[in-house]
């Protein structure tokens, strides 16, 4: 793997560091349901704000097409600052001159929070006025979103090239797991992919093909695989658009002699909701208006005894 530049390298003591974190987290009434993701961002955020950086934290929050109250990151604030013991100053937009006063007003060591970089269309396109006016209150960039990084968004991919950009603790860790498991691994090796979208991870799954033994796609994505093997998947998250290029993986898979590991068996509903009646059935025996929510135990199984 390519080497990569960490806060080891970084002078971060009175420097502007843009901080792209994972904040997507679930919520319930206004309240953060599990904080996972905010726990694995703070040895990053704690370290830098202990050498001194005013750290300056960017984040997507949902799927927003615009500004949008219910996408505000304002609302995790509060479980932030408890979790970092900290305060954590929010600010209303992730560009333009009110986070340019708040940055210069800001304490070395002191944490600030934009607002959800998605409520601008740029974001997403990889704009590079976006990036722009995003760098223009950074001295450095420091990716510790290794969930979104797959992503090429502004956020994620566009400010790595126009600041010294480095890993944070989180996406070090994440990339010398890979190293360690792809570079030159002890065989058989399995990866396990999961997720909503094949659209979102079409590269990553064509050059796992090439570098592992066993592949197993669970989550939404395995419900494309499905149906791309005649299965009917009911009323489940399913791109059924794109059921000829889960097609063509399962091809390339079978040419570099990896095989693609699906679910046997699932756990299905007729509704999406929290604690919803719910059956064990073979992935073949989906009714029309069930939907596929999870793996079933002889699924689990199969992957454990690979």
């Amino acid at each position: 793997m390519t080497a990569f530049k960490t806060l080891d390298d970084a002078d971060l003591a009175g420097k502007r560091a843009l901080v792209r974190v994972d904040l997507n987290v679930p919520m319930e009434d206004g309240k953060v349901t599990d904080a996972t993701r905010i726990d694995r961002i703070l040895p990053t955020i704690r370290e830098m704000s202990a050498k001194g950086a005013k750290v300056i934290l960017l984040a997507h929050f949902g799927r927003p097409k615009g500004p949008d109250a219910k996408n505000s990151l304002k609302q995790v604030v509060p479980a932030l600052a408890h979790a970092l013991g900290q305060p954590v100053t929010f600010v209303d937009d992730c560009i333009g001159d009110d986070v340019a006063r708040a940055v210069a007003a800001a304490k070395n060591g002191d944490v600030l929070l934009l607002e959800n970089t998605r409520f601008h269309a740029g974001d997403e396109k990889n704009d590079p006025d976006f990036v722009k006016a995003l760098a223009a209150n950074g001295d450095l960039y420091v990716n510790d979103a290794f969930s979104a990084a797959h992503r090429a968004h502004a956020s994620t991919e566009g400010l790595a090239h126009v600041l010294p950009a480095y890993a944070g603790r989180t996406m070090q860790a994440e990339l010398e797991a890979l190293s360690a498991g792809l570079d030159n691994p002890a065989r058989p090796v399995m990866a396990i992919v999961g997720g909503a979208k094949v659209s979102t991870k079409l590269d990553l799954l064509g050059n796992l093909v090439r570098k592992v033994d066993v592949l197993a796609i669970g989550g939404g994505m395995a419900n494309t695989f499905l149906a791309a093997r005649g299965l009917d998947v009911g009323k489940s998250l399913c791109e059924h658009d794109l059921v000829a290029t889960a097609r063509e993986i399962e091809a390339k898979a079978k040419a570099a002699g990896c095989e693609i590991l699906l679910p046997v068996d699932a756990l299905v509903a007729r509704e999406f909701k929290a604690n919803p009646g719910h059956r064990v059935v073979k992935v073949g025996e989906v009714a029309a208006d069930e939907m596929i929510l999870d793996a079933g135990p002889l699924s689990v199984a199969e992957v454990v005894l690979k």
